[in-house]
């Protein structure tokens, strides 16, 4: 039987025959993460957003997220580097790269969300009485993030706070002609979150300059707060909250 052209409109990615990913919604099971939040050069950090999103404050959030249970994706870790930001005068953050260990993390969350995600190696570990998280690109490690293993409890009401506020990403894609075809800023959110356990404690964070993962490109001047959480949740759908191409069209 050919394959009609209203069977090619029905699929959600290439190849045909074996797609890079499947179609979610994607559920996270035992998702644990080491967030380091702190704070960087305001110019630096300004020069990386882009509007509509504001910078109030000059905070950036360094993450490491090991996912061991993902509904059509397997066994993954990721590591990120988030701004927090205002759209319309609410919080929110705005990722700014991502490093993925797995061709699916990579291609869906790419092709279909818009994450700006490039392939990496992050770490998740328990190193005696610290929690370690760290990420190489190649062969050279860019960031140590280090944290008291589970000294303190952090209220679950927190730890919430700091998983569901929404994400806005850049989701570009160009034309034949290297202009952008889709040049939009979107906003995802987690849901169905169980908070499994959350803790905080003394933190460091160490950035290592790197031409092609310039995370050190956003100083660490300050560490604000750090936490370890651990979570079920479901990746929410994305929306698009501004076109950039409207006036073009």
């Amino acid at each position: 039987m050919v394959m009609s052209e209203d069977d090619v409109r029905a699929q959600l990615t290439t190849p045909l025959a074996s797609p890079a990913f499947p179609r979610g919604p994607y559920r996270f099971t035992d998702r644990e993460y080491l967030n380091i939040t702190y704070r960087t050069d305001p110019d630096a950090l300004n020069a990386l957003v882009p509007a509509p999103l504001k910078v109030t404050d000059p905070l950036v959030r360094f993450e490491v997220m090991r996912m061991p249970d993902v509904t059509g994706l397997g066994d993954y870790t990721e590591s990120g580097q988030v701004a927090l930001v205002e759209y319309d005068g609410s919080p929110g953050e705005f990722t700014l790269g991502m490093y993925v260990d797995h061709l699916g993390a990579i291609t869906s969350g790419r092709e279909y969300s818009g994450y700006p995600k490039k392939f990496g190696k992050p770490t998740l570990s328990v190193d005696s009485d610290t929690l370690v998280g760290t990420l190489d690109y190649g062969s050279i490690q860019v960031a140590l993030a280090t944290m008291g293993y589970k000294h303190q409890v952090m209220a679950e009401a927190e730890a919430r706070a700091e998983l569901t506020a929404p994400t806005y990403m850049l989701k570009l894609l160009p034309g034949y002609d290297r202009k952008p075809r889709i040049c939009e800023l979107v906003r995802s959110q987690l849901t169905d979150l169980t908070i499994k356990g959350a803790w905080t404690g003394p933190a460091r964070l160490h950035l290592v300059p790197h031409a092609l993962a310039p995370l050190a490109d956003l100083p660490v001047l300050e560490i604000v707060s750090a936490s370890h959480i651990l979570t079920d949740l479901t990746l929410g759908p994305v929306s698009v909250v501004h076109d950039y191409l409207d006036g073009d069209r």
